[in-house]
Formats: C-alpha cells, sequence, structure tokens
C-alpha cells in the first residue's frame, strides 16, 4: 500500500499544531519526514513523527522554537536553541550561514541546546539551492563503542556536505559514522526484520542480526573501523563541545521522551560566488560528475551514480510512499488520539 507525499504532510502537519508548534514549523517538520520517505530513506521518515510527539508531549521539545544570539561577530554567529523543535533550529542556522555568507563569502553558526533534526541533507540542501557549498554537523546520543570498548559512549554524529551539482539538483553528502544509521536498525524493527551481519553488536560484544537486541543493550559498529570511531569523536568535538552544547553521554535521543537532547549543530556556508562565478562553478560540477559518470561499469553494478543523485531520482519520481504496517497502526493511533484521520483521504489501508 502507498500513501500520497501530501496526505502525510497535512497529517503531519495537522498533529503537530495540536501540541502548539506554530503551522509554518509544523509544516517544516512534516516535510522533512515526508523528503526523507521520498528520497528512500523511511529510518528518517514518519516513523519518528510519534517520538517527536512523545518529547513534545514531555515538554523536552519546546513547541514554539525561541532563538537566541549569545554571540555575533558578523560571519560567525553563536546560538542557544533552547530545546525547540529541531528541525526549525538547524533550518534557521543554516538559512543565517547563508545569509552572512553572502556578505562575508563565509557564515558559520553553532548552535546548542537543540534537538534531534532528522536528515542533515534536508538542510545543507537548502543552502546548496541559494548557490553556497555547505556543511552541517551534529552530535547525538551514544550509539557506539570507542573503538575497542563495549559501552556505548560516542554518538552516530552524522554530518553533510551539499553543493550544487551544475545540473539543477544538489551534490550531497549526509553520512552517520556508524557502518549504518541506527535509524535503519529501528526501520528493520518496525518492519520486524533481521538485519544484515555487521550493523551491531549485542550487549556481550557478540555480532547480532536482531534489531532489539542492537536496540537494547547493544552496540553499532562504526563505518571503517577504527576511522568511523576518530571522525564520530571530532563531530562531537565540533559540533558539542566547541558550541557549548552537551556532548558524549549528555546528549539525549529522540526516542527518549523524557531525555534533555543538548543536540549541538556547526552549520557552515560558502558563497560559491566569492571564489568563482556560479555559472562557472557549474561548468566544472557537470565535468567532474561527466568523469566519474563515465568510467566503465564493474559487471552487475548498474549506473555509477553521485553522491546525492539517488535521493534525487526518488524524489523526482512522484512515486507514492510505502509505510510499513506497524508504522501505518502509530500513526493511525496517534492521529485518532489528536482527533485526526489517518489517512486524510480516509483510504489507506492499515493491514500488511
Amino acid at each position: 500500500m502507498m500513501a500520497s507525499a501530501a496526505d502525510l504532510r497535512a497529517f503531519g502537519t495537522r498533529v503537530l499544531e495540536t501540541f502548539g508548534v506554530p503551522t509554518p514549523d509544523a509544516e517544516l517538520v512534516a516535510d522533512s519526514l515526508v523528503v526523507a520517505e521520498e528520497w528512500g530513506h523511511p529510518s528518517h521518515g514518519m516513523l519518528r513523527l510519534p517520538w517527536y510527539v512523545e518529547r513534545l508531549r514531555t515538554g523536552r521539545i519546546e513547541a514554539v522554537t525561541r532563538m537566541e544570539v549569545l554571540n555575533d561577530t558578523g560571519a560567525l554567529v553563536s546560538v542557544d536553541g533552547h530545546s525547540g523543535v529541531g528541525q526549525v533550529v538547524a533550518a534557521r542556522a543554516m538559512d543565517l550561514a547563508v545569509e552572512r555568507a553572502k556578505v562575508h563569502g563565509v557564515g558559520v553558526v553553532g548552535v546548542r541546546n537543540s534537538n534531534h533534526f532528522g536528515t542533515a541533507a534536508y538542510f545543507t540542501r537548502r543552502a546548496a539551492a541559494a548557490g553556497c557549498a555547505a556543511i552541517l554537523t551534529t552530535n547525538g546520543s551514544p550509539a557506539m563503542a570507542p573503538w575497542g570498548g563495549m559501552d556505548k559512549a560516542v554518538g552516530a554524529n552524522p554530518w553533510s556536505f551539499a553543493t550544487p551539482d551544475g545540473q539543477g539538483d544538489a551534490a550531497v553528502l549526509d553520512i552517520a559514522n556508524t557502518g549504518v544509521a541506527r535509524g535503519k536498525i529501528y526501520a528493520a524493527a518496525e518492519k520486524g526484520e533481521p538485519m544484515p551481519e555487521g550493523w551491531a553488536l549485542d550487549s556481550s560484544g557478540h555480532p547480532t542480526t536482531d534489531p532489539a537486541a542492537a536496540l537494547g543493550g547493544g552496540v553499532v559498529l562504526p563505518m571503517g573501523g577504527h576511522k568511523g570511531y576518530a571522525i564520530s569523536f571530532m563531530m562531537d568535538v565540533f559540533s558539542g563541545v566547541l558550541t557549548g552544547s552537551s556532548f558524549g553521554t549528555d546528549v539525549g535521543g529522540p526516542w527518549q521522551p523524557d531525555a534533555h537532547s543538548g543536540a549541538g549543530h556547526l552549520a557552515i556556508a560558502i558563497d560559491i560566488a566569492a571564489f568563482q562565478p556560479l555559472a562557472a562553478f557549474d561548468e566544472r560540477m557537470s565535468q567532474l560528475i561527466g568523469q566519474v559518470k563515465g568510467v566503465r561499469p564493474a559487471p552487475g553494478a548498474g549506473d555509477i551514480l553521485y553522491p546525492g543523485e539517488l535521493e534525487n531520482r526518488n524524489a523526482a519520481s512522484g512515486r507514492g510512499i510505502p509505510l510499513p504496517a506497524k508504522t501505518r497502526r502509530d500513526l493511525a493511533a496517534l492521529g485518532a488520539a489528536r482527533g485526526i484521520p489517518f489517512p486524510p483521504t480516509g483510504s489507506y489501508d492499515l493491514a500488511d
């Protein structure tokens, strides 16, 4: 069964409004979740709406986002998100970085006391669409052990780079430093399916394919062995230690209804026109992409893609959005509790 993107956006917006989130902010959050679904990343999609709702209910997410400027040097701004909605904080921070980049060539915004913001690419793509090269880092709750350890002490701490791709869209990197985003383990649990080997260890330090064992006392494995751990550590330095936000084991996760998040972000925008005309950059990007896509494909590999191209294609396809049965039931229960039918059209089958 497929849901329409418009239906899901409308549903998510209405639910968030009932918790006091202003309409433009509710629309932004709902759109970020639906866009993740359209890109083909359900791990960061609608399954997270009930998590955010529970945190709004407990007050760990403030429904009305209030950002306070702590320090402003022109190109560099430090802000406090005061536990506001993570997507709203991140969007305002990235937009402010772009604004300052257009004046100074570069804009850097450090954020403390935010919340989980979903997909980092959602925000770096905003900057790319404005003619900037963008970087966004964030920290998160502990997900993996430091290299050689067995206890969770380091977050997945994702980061994203984005630029225009010279072809009307964006080239984007958005990765967590775990071998797989923890949200994909939640997505496997949502579907009631085992996960592939190599994603996580259980509480005894043994490999597991059981999502429950990984999400319980287990740990997610880093990408690239010790390299992934080291990158994640440094992302926490830039996102948490540098910005004055929480870091390490003091960061709460979005699935924890009553935990203070304290997530920190660092948003950087570079005005491409400060280096060269945007048209020249677009031409050079097209040349680079042509070189990459022009190599001989390995047998059975299919198309060669540049970073972000798969998401660009998925979003342009206009296909419906498949939701696992559990996600559909959770959303229906959430809607029923708020007097909002799910789906809005009433035509969506909740069964498998």
